[in-house]
């Protein structure tokens, strides 16, 4: 079985049998909650270029729910339903204004107005640079660093999965941070196949920019699809992996090495998830959020 995750507050999301969050409370307990499953009787769930936008918005959807009880769980403070959904809002406005907007109009300042092929060549390329530039400034924070040795703890923990040896932390310990079917390679191939995407729109004339940045949010759902495709061929076919050596090396700056209690939280994620549960608390566990997943998705992470 695939298996997927991504790493929160003070915890490891991961997606199996069951999507489940686990996080170290500030009393040094893991707290476990399982947020639902995903059915794949959905016939668009199998459609190859389809799958990838539906496993990306389910990668999102469960991420976001577990941020939240990741922040609440690791702070025994509960938050309010609306600074939830503000911060949402904001992070996609600002996403949108920094990945979409920013860098057209700075194509447009540097003065390629006339040529689509070069604006969206160039475009792509300055969306590139925002992202790396963006990932390193986030990673010389403390509270960031964190998250991304949980980051680390969660690769490793499914390295330790998939090697067939017992799930436990000397095991998982001797492992790689770096993982072909990591949401970092995700973005990296999301960012170069959209430069390619955006660049073969020229072939229909030069755009204004309202229409430009209207192709690139239209663009989403196909861009989305030929990345998770390349993702799971290079993860199908290690001889492949060179060409994910970009999002590869970026994985070097997103994961970092965790330390025994940060495995020790990724593993317990993961034995919950694929429905191994031990003795650690879990939280609502009879609350009808569950639902087991016969096939499961091939999640990022």
């Amino acid at each position: 079985m695939k298996v997927g995750g991504q790493a929160v507050i003070e915890g490891v999301l991961m997606m199996g049998k069951k999507v489940v969050v686990a996080v170290r409370q500030a009393n040094g307990d893991i707290a476990v909650k399982e947020l639902g499953g995903v059915s794949q009787n959905n016939k668009w769930m199998k459609i190859p270029f389809i799958r990838g936008f539906f496993s990306l918005f389910y990668s999102l959807s469960f991420g976001l729910k577990a941020i939240d009880l990741s922040a609440e769980l690791s702070s025994g403070e509960e938050m309010k339903k609306s600074d939830s959904i503000i911060s949402i809002l904001i992070a996609i406005v600002l996403a949108l204004g920094l990945f979409v907007v920013a860098p057209a109009y700075i194509t447009k300042w540097i003065g390629i107005r006339n040529n689509e092929f070069l604006f969206s060549l160039i475009d792509g390329f300055i969306r590139l640079g925002i992202f790396l530039i963006y990932v390193w400034i986030i990673s010389l924070s403390k509270d960031i660093k964190r998250v991304f040795q949980y980051h680390g703890a969660e690769h490793k923990t499914v390295h330790n999965y998939e090697s067939g040896e017992e799930l436990s932390v000397e095991n998982a310990r001797k492992f790689s941070t770096i993982h072909p079917r990591c949401g970092t390679n995700f973005l990296m191939i999301f960012l170069l196949v959209a430069i390619l995407i955006h660049s073969l729109f020229g072939l229909f004339g030069t755009l204004n920019m309202v229409q430009r940045i209207l192709v690139r949010l239209i663009a989403l759902p196909i861009v989305a699809g030929i990345s998770y495709e390349l993702l799971r061929l290079f993860d199908k076919y290690p001889s492949l992996r060179v060409l994910a050596a970009p999002g590869m090396l970026l994985q070097r700056l997103t994961t970092a090495h965790p330390d025994d209690s940060q495995l020790e939280v990724a593993i317990v994620s993961l034995k919950h998830a694929l429905g191994m549960e031990d003795e650690t608390e879990l939280v609502n566990k009879d609350d009808g959020a569950y639902t087991e997943v016969d096939k499961p998705v091939e999640f990022l992470g």
